[in-house]
């Protein structure tokens, strides 16, 4: 017979270390596709699923399940994710400008390059949260429109308004840099 998952957390709240083996081996390839589904690494994936459950153990006592367990720990995993996403450093926009850079590889090149990729990234970081996440998501990370509204649950014309504004805000802030 098939222990429900609510049982499962009631026991593992009670420090039952079976009930958490059975929900980690219930939940873990599921979750492990949602994680890699966005980070396109396998080892990300499985840090942060891992990450996830070392978390669910820890909290096990305090963690109090609205739904299902089944919507908390995929929560759980998305959280995870965005913040494994926010942490990675910036790749993909900067590659477009490095192109330029190593052409010419004069120490006055670099140290322009340097200046804007600071720019850059200052102007990123006044953003505001979620515009900065989405414009991350989709320079630095690569992910769609429609990969970025499934993963934050927001519609992709939200999407595109947050990458939209970032730009603008870009434009604005770097437009002195190229005078």
């Amino acid at each position: 017979m098939r222990v429900s998952d609510e049982e499962l957390v009631r026991l593992m709240a009670a420090d039952n270390e079976k009930a958490f083996q059975i929900l980690y081996n219930r939940y873990w390839d599921k979750l492990l596709i949602r994680a890699y589904s966005i980070l396109k690494a396998h080892e990300l994936a499985e840090e942060v699923v891992q990450d996830s459950f070392i978390n669910l153990w820890k909290k096990r006592h305090t963690i109090t399940i609205k739904h299902t367990f089944n919507t908390y720990i995929s929560a759980v995993v998305k959280y995870e994710v965005l913040r494994k996403l926010a942490k990675q450093p910036t790749t993909l926009y900067m590659e477009d400008i490095a192109v330029v850079a190593i052409h010419d590889h004069s120490t006055q090149n670099r140290l322009d390059f340097d200046d804007l990729h600071a720019q850059i990234e200052q102007t990123v970081k006044v953003l505001p949260d979620k515009c900065q996440l989405v414009f991350r998501l989709s320079r630095e990370e690569g992910l769609t429109a429609k990969q970025i509204s499934d993963a934050l649950q927001i519609s992709p014309k939200t999407v595109e308004a947050h990458i939209t504004k970032a730009l603008k805000t870009l434009r604005v802030s770097l437009g002195s840099f190229f005078m």
